[in-house]
């Protein structure tokens, strides 16, 4: 379902959106829900099970997670308890669990694919950084393919704090200040497996960029990207996904979009906002041209590389989907 004000420039329903090799139409109506009887409030973040089911967090504590089949079919919901419900990541093979952040609650849960909760981690007064449970806000987790955990601080005081198989903390880093090391809005992590060693992705939402790090928490690079107030970075293939909140410089904060970047860093696509433009070699400001999106939050690719799009703040709207054109 697509808020009505914002269709009045989609007018062609064989508009295309992006550029280059990933180019995409809206499908519009995917999801076969109502929402006065199955309401979301801000859709969050999104992850496709081993059963290939949609899987959407949404801080409506009615129904918090919501299982679609790629159709739009709703397949399943649970939850009641996150009314800060937040960051959704998942793990496993065979037996799958979820990570989830809360930040209203200051917490973040692991828990079975049905939504029992295994384990709760508070503030991590052990690291010696945090004195109050107000100053950790967790937005955003990752989890290592032999099961330690990474947990982004992105509305707190910005550390990402590094726990072993058994919960306990193993190390923490970043935190908020003014070396390339630090951090402003760390809202988002993923793990990028494209390279070897693999190495961690952190957003520096503020700063419009995504800072990387060694799994041992020293800094390795910036990849800037001028205009765009980034959320997580999804890997999936050889390509980074990342939906844009809004451009810093606009009056109006609805101004998000859809970036995709290459392994080598190279934007190759914009769903709904300017092209890359490069100057003296370095980006120009990105900036939203389609006001399709009001302030995108999280991008999902599934197993048939259709896109997802679910956002925040935008009139308590489904998520969106895109499939490629080929």
């Amino acid at each position: 379902m697509i808020a009505k004000e914002n269709l009045f420039e989609i007018k062609n329903d064989e508009i295309v959106f992006g550029q280059n090799e990933k180019r995409y139409r809206l499908e519009k109506d995917w999801v076969k829900a109502d929402a006065s009887t199955l309401p979301v409030n801000d859709c969050h973040e999104m992850v496709q099970d081993a059963k290939g089911r949609i899987v959407l967090l949404t801080n409506e504590t009615k129904n918090n997670v919501i299982f679609f089949d790629k159709k739009g079919k709703v397949l399943e919901t649970w939850g009641h308890d996150f009314p800060g419900a937040h960051g959704l990541s998942i793990t496993g093979n065979d037996e799958q669990f979820l990570f989830a952040t809360d930040t209203v609650k200051n917490q973040f849960y692991k828990t079975t694919i049905d939504g029992r909760v295994l384990q709760t981690w508070n503030y991590p007064v052990e690291s010696g950084k945090y004195s109050e449970t107000k100053q950790f806000v967790p937005t955003e987790t990752v989890i290592t393919k032999n099961g330690e955990v990474y947990v982004a601080d992105g509305y707190g005081i910005q550390y990402i704090t590094h726990y072993d198989t058994d919960g306990k903390i193993k190390n923490i880093f970043g935190g908020r200040g003014t070396e390339e090391k630090h951090l402003d809005n760390a809202h988002g992590i993923c793990i990028d497996y494209r390279a070897t060693p693999e190495t961690l992705l952190v957003t520096d939402r503020t700063r419009c960029c995504f800072k990387r790090y060694s799994l041992a928490g020293e800094y390795i690079e910036t990849i800037s990207l001028p205009g765009a107030c980034v959320c997580r970075p999804v890997i999936k293939g050889d390509y980074l996904y990342a939906a844009v909140l809004r451009s810093p410089t606009l009056e109006n904060n609805e101004s998000g979009f859809v970036i995709i970047l290459n392994k080598q860093n190279k934007v190759v696509s914009v769903l709904c906002g300017s092209e890359a433009a490069y100057e003296n070699g370095k980006l120009k400001p990105f900036y939203q041209t389609l006001k399709l999106f009001k302030h995108p939050h999280d991008v999902m690719v599934d197993d048939e590389e259709n896109l997802y799009v679910c956002q925040w703040n935008s009139g308590k709207v489904y998520p969106y989907k895109f499939v490629p054109v080929a």
